[in-house]
C-alpha cells in the first residue's frame, strides 16, 4: 500500500507551534458487557471537555486489518512509515536502555518466561517480576554465556520481565525467527534463519538460549529467555531533519523511549510514573517544539484482559489532562498507538480513536469514545498522516503548488 507522506519542501523550518502527543498505549478496545468500550465506559470529563473542541477521527496504525506491535505503531504516530522503515523491537530495546548501537549491531528482545517440568511454557512473563527480581536474573547470566571470540555480547535488563541482547561483529544478520511461540503449554521454538546471511546469528542466538537454559535451571521462576524482534541496526532519518522539530520524549518503559530516540528525540529523564511524566512535560515545556507523552497501563490491563482496569487506567490518564492543558500547547493530540481490547487480550487491528485540539480544529462531538471519533472531522486514515495533520495544525506546512 503506498504511504501518504509529508514531503520534505512543505516543511516550514521558520517559526511554528508547540506540538503535544498523549499516547495511552492500547487506548482502542471493544465493547464489554455493558456494549461500550474501556474508552467509552470511562468517566472522563477532562477528555471530554477536550473533544468537545477538537477534531476527532479513527486510524489504522499500519494498514487495515493489520495488527501492529508497539514500535511500528508508534513509527507511524511520528511520522514514519512502518513499511518503509521495518524496525526489530531489540533495536528500539537497545535504544531504550541508552545502549549506543553502532550501524550493522543485531539485537533482540528477551521475555523472561518460566517453564514447566516438560519443557513446556507456563507463563510467557514469568510471572511480571520486579525490577529488581528481573536485574537480578540478568545480572546472574550476564558474565557466564559464552559467545565465539570475534564477537561482543552485551545482555542489558530493561523492565520487569524484559531484556535485550546485542551482537557485535562480522557476518551477523538480523533474519532471525523468534523463538516466543506467543503461548503456554508448548516449548519455546529454536532460533531459525530467515535468510542465509544470519545463519551465524542464529547459531549463536540458539546457543545462549541454551546456555541460560542450564544457568536458570535451579531459579524458582524464570527458566528460560524467550527471544523475538531480531534487527540489524542501520539508522534512520532524524525527527529534526524531516520535520524542523526539536522533540522529546517522557516514557517510563524503555522501549518508548528507544523508538523515540531512534528518530532523534531527546530523551533527558526516566519518569517514575504518571505523574512525574506530566511533572517532565511542565519542566521542559519552554525548550522544545514536540513533546511525546507515553502511557502504559491501559495496553497492560487491556493484556491482563482486565476491562474494569483498564477502565479506572484511562481515568487516571484523564485527571491528569487539565495540567497538560494548562500549557496551552497550539496542538494537542490524545490517542493510543493501538488498540489492546481487553476481550480479546492482545493488541488488535480495529482502528485508534484520535483527537486533535487546535485553534484550527472542527468539533463534531461532545465525548471521546470510539463511537463519536468515527463520525469526526478527521475521518478514517493511516497513523503516518496524522504527523501532517499535526504540522498542519501547529502552522508548519507550507502550501502546495502555485
Amino acid at each position: 500500500m503506498s504511504a501518504i507522506t509529508v514531503p520534505d519542501d512543505l516543511v516550514s523550518r521558520g517559526d511554528g507551534g508547540s506540538i503535544v502527543l498523549l499516547v495511552l498505549d492500547g487506548l482502542g478496545g471493544l465493547p464489554g458487557p455493558s456494549g461500550l468500550t474501556e474508552l467509552e465506559a470511562a468517566r472522563t470529563p477532562h477528555l471530554d471537555a477536550l473533544a468537545a473542541r477538537s477534531s476527532l477521527g479513527v486510524f489504522n496504525p499500519v494498514a487495515p486489518g493489520v495488527t501492529p506491535g508497539s514500535g511500528p505503531a508508534h513509527l507511524a504516530l511520528f511520522g514514519y512509515d512502518p513499511l518503509q522503515y521495518p524496525i526489530g523491537r531489540g533495536i528500539l530495546s537497545a535504544l531504550g536502555v541508552g545502549f549506543d548501537l553502532k550501524a550493522g549491531d543485531v539485537a533482540f528482545r528477551l521475555n523472561l518466561a518460566s517453564l514447566d517440568r516438560e519443557g513446556r511454557i507456563s507463563d510467557r512473563r514469568a510471572g511480571r517480576p520486579s525490577d529488581a527480581e528481573g536485574r537480578a536474573v540478568i545480572d546472574r547470566v550476564r558474565g557466564a554465556l559464552e559467545v565465539p571470540d570475534d564477537v561482543e555480547l552485551h545482555v542489558l535488563h530493561e523492565k520487569e520481565h524484559r531484556a535485550v541482547m546485542i551482537l557485535r561483529g562480522p557476518g551477523l544478520g538480523g533474519a532471525v525467527e523468534d523463538t516466543d511461540p506467543q503461548e503456554t503449554g508448548v516449548p519455546p521454538l529454536p532460533a531459525r534463519a530467515a535468510g542465509p546471511d544470519s545463519v551465524r546469528t542464529a547459531e549463536i542466538v540458539e546457543s545462549l538460549l541454551t546456555q541460560s537454559r542450564a544457568l536458570l535451571a535451579d531459579d524458582p521462576k524464570v527458566h528460560a529467555f524467550l527471544a523475538r524482534g531480531f534487527s540489524r541496526y542501520e539508522g534512520i532519518p532524524s525527527f529534526r531533519e524531516r520535520f524542523g522539530l526539536s522533540g522529546v520524549a517522557l516514557a517510563k518503559y524503555p522501549m518508548y523511549r528507544g523508538v523515540a530516540r531512534l528518530v532523534g528525540m531527546a530523551v533527558e529523564v526516566e519518569p517514575a510514573g504518571d505523574e512525574e511524566t506530566v511533572a517532565a512535560l511542565e519542566s521542559s515545556w519552554e525548550r522544545f517544539d514536540y513533546s511525546f507523552l507515553h502511557f502504559k497501563a491501559t495496553d497492560a490491563r487491556g493484556e491482563d484482559g482486565d476491562f474494569d482496569a483498564k477502565v479506572a487506567a484511562i481515568e487516571a490518564i484523564d485527571a491528569l489532562v487539565p495540567r497538560v492543558v494548562e500549557l496551552e500547547p497550539d496542538v494537542l493530540m490524545v490517542t493510543g498507538d493501538h488498540s489492546t481490547p481487553a476481550t480479546l487480550k492482545a493488541h488488535s487491528w480495529h482502528p485508534v480513536p484520535v483527537l486533535l485540539a487546535s485553534r484550527w480544529a472542527r468539533p463534531t462531538a461532545q465525548r471521546f469514545g470510539e463511537r463519536d471519533c468515527r463520525g469526526g472531522d478527521l475521518g478514517h486514515f493511516r497513523g503516518v498522516e496524522l504527523m501532517s495533520l499535526a504540522l498542519a495544525h501547529a502552522g508548519r506546512l507550507e502550501k502546495y503548488g502555485a
